[in-house]
């Protein structure tokens, strides 16, 4: 039986999709002068920014880099969203007994801001971000080291997310991966990956 439910940011606690994709517009349409479609931002949703970055200019990852992060940063608060029922759910499933926390490729300063913003934060007992490992989703590395530091084994886990790389990361670690539809734009390809559960609502855990 599970005995921690370890969650996604973006797209699965918060709603960033806003930020994330102006983010990226903006950056790209100043660097590359190119206008990107949502679709093919949302592709790569999960995995770190620099490397999102590289895939349009190796070149110039490093500067636009700092663009990104600073419109992100700026527009931040005033951009993100809770997802619905998401703080209910958590406090929810610590009364009930089970470890919760974050595994995100984001950067730890940023997923923690938003965290502490919606008042999350002191529900966790583990938060992995960007700088925890070397190796990124859908690498099982960072959901095998929320494991060691929770000292629970992978099998007892169910990991949710909203992304192919989450289902991805979820399943090369051994444990169970649950997809929420809500913030997905294209669930049929996000489903082929075959995670264990698919949910509309995040109160919804409560009853697997």
């Amino acid at each position: 039986m599970f005995k921690a439910i370890l969650f996604d940011l973006d797209g699965t606690l918060l709603d960033t999709n806003e930020l994330i994709i102006s983010s990226y517009k903006y950056t790209i349409k100043k660097h590359l002068n190119r206008d990107l479609e949502d679709k093919e931002i949302v592709r790569y949703f999960g995995e770190p920014l620099r490397l999102t970055l590289e895939r349009y200019d190796k070149e110039k990852v490093e500067e636009m880099y700092r663009t990104y992060v600073k419109y992100n940063e700026e527009k931040h608060d005033s951009m993100i969203k809770l997802m619905d029922n998401a703080k209910e759910t958590l406090e929810e499933l610590k009364n009930r007994g089970f470890k919760i926390g974050v595994v995100t490729s984001k950067r730890k300063a940023m997923a923690e801001r938003g965290l502490k913003y919606f008042n999350l934060i002191e529900l966790m007992d583990v938060i992995i971000a960007m700088e925890d490992t070397k190796i990124h989703k859908p690498n099982p590395e960072p959901l095998l080291e929320a494991c060691r530091r929770l000292d629970i084994l992978p099998s007892e886990v169910l990991y949710v997310g909203d992304s192919h790389y989450d289902v991805q990361c979820g399943k090369n670690a051994g444990s169970k991966t649950c997809v929420v539809k809500y913030t997905v734009l294209d669930l049929q390809e996000v489903l082929s990956y075959g995670p264990d559960f698919a949910i509309n609502d995040l109160k919804e855990l409560l009853k697997l």
